[in-house]
């Protein structure tokens, strides 16, 4: 699986002949991505979940790494809020944000990630439509985590859970799907 210009290199050339080393800094670059993401960030005032970039570097990192790396740098991002750096959406870490109100979109992460890497697999010369299709798979196992807990920790109905953590989403996350597809695509 390759990983764009650590993997292909820049002209053809390898960087890093290791296949784990590119991987492994491949890792690191999505944890950096992901806390960058989450930094970027849109308040809404009904919900307690933000509008971010993250979702965007979820669906690459699964692509771009595959199920296996994609999802351990989903959990290396978490570990690292875990511990307490401040890298969760609103500059939050700890145990206390990851269990609060967007911590299902937060295990989503991970679950998300590998099914990208899933469903892409290693034949990376697959249709834009079929990306797309696999990062909108990926995309609904982010919400449903993140609906299902936020329905769960408020103690609201699922139509509600739905209009707090699903429709007013649903227009951003088309276009970084779209957006990702492309950026996969181009680096293949």
């Amino acid at each position: 699986m390759n990983i764009g210009i650590a993997a292909d290199g820049i002209f053809g050339r390898d960087i890093i002949r290791n296949r784990t080393a590119n991987l492994a800094i491949g890792c690191a670059v999505f944890v950096v991505l992901m806390v960058l993401g989450a930094y970027v960030r849109i308040p809404l005032f009904f919900t307690p979940v933000p509008i971010t970039l993250q979702t965007f570097f979820v669906l690459l990192s699964g692509a771009l790494l595959g199920r296996k790396w994609g999802a351990i740098s989903q959990a290396a991002y978490l570990s690292i809020g875990a511990f307490g750096l401040p890298v969760f959406q609103g500059y939050g870490s700890g145990a206390s944000h990851i269990f609060g109100p967007t911590g299902g979109y937060l295990f989503g992460f991970i679950a998300a990630s590998y099914v990208a890497g899933l469903l892409i697999g290693p034949d990376n010369r697959k249709a834009q439509l079929k990306i797309a299709a696999s990062m909108a798979a990926s995309l609904a196992v982010i919400y449903t985590f993140g609906v299902i807990w936020l329905k769960l920790f408020l103690g609201v109905s699922f139509s509600a859970a739905l209009v707090m953590g699903l429709y007013p989403f649903l227009p951003g996350a088309a276009i970084k799907l779209i957006a990702a597809s492309y950026v996969y695509n181009f680096t293949r």
